[in-house]
């Protein structure tokens, strides 16, 4: 195994927060981009690295978006992108892993743990070779300067606890794949 990108039409990035302690607000970013070394029969030599566009957070609401991308929130302008950087993962359990990594959100950088599950593997000549992947975690927004408190009747009208769930495909890189070709002709010529 080697290095992988997810693939960009299966891979979503959503988010969820609670309003006034009520109903759960769901929203996603449309811009990620996450590339990994995966080494399913080594999870522990895996790395994964992922950048997402701030400006494309969604919550099917055109003012929270606009609320959400001001300086109470992501401040987009100043800050464009978000990012994580896998540090360790471990197993636990068949095909659970904990995957640990440094969140930067804001410029404020913090370790979060995220729980993954791998749903399967396909592997086909139109498709490519490719594995399936889910992920959840919750951070507290304030711990990213998202400082917002504003409450109405005794109750915050945005949660500070954001659960972020993460689903993917996975495919194995064409440049991997064409150097594993052109590495075996080579070798079928000597």
């Amino acid at each position: 195994m080697g290095t992988w990108k997810f693939d960009p039409f299966h891979t979503q990035v959503e988010f969820s927060a609670k309003h006034l302690g009520m109903m759960t607000v769901r929203g996603h970013f449309a811009e990620v981009n996450a590339t990994g070394e995966i080494h399913p029969d080594h999870p522990e030599r895996t790395k994964v690295e992922a950048t997402i566009t701030t400006s494309s957070i969604r919550t099917h609401n055109e003012q929270r978006d606009k609320d959400l991308r001001s300086s109470n929130f992501l401040e987009i302008d100043k800050y464009p992108t978000m990012t994580f950087k896998s540090t360790k993962i471990e197993a636990a359990g068949q095909d659970r892993y904990k995957l640990t990594g440094d969140l930067t959100i804001k410029g404020t950088t913090k370790p979060v743990t995220l729980n993954v599950v791998k749903y399967g593997e396909f592997n086909d000549p139109q498709m490519g070779h490719r594995i399936g992947y889910a992920a959840e975690t919750q951070i507290n927004r304030k711990d990213f300067n998202m400082k917002f408190d504003a409450m109405l009747d005794g109750k915050f009208i945005v949660s500070n606890e954001i659960v972020i769930n993460i689903e993917g495909e996975i495919v194995e890189a064409q440049e991997a794949a064409a150097a594993a070709a052109s590495g075996s002709s080579d070798t079928a010529k000597r």
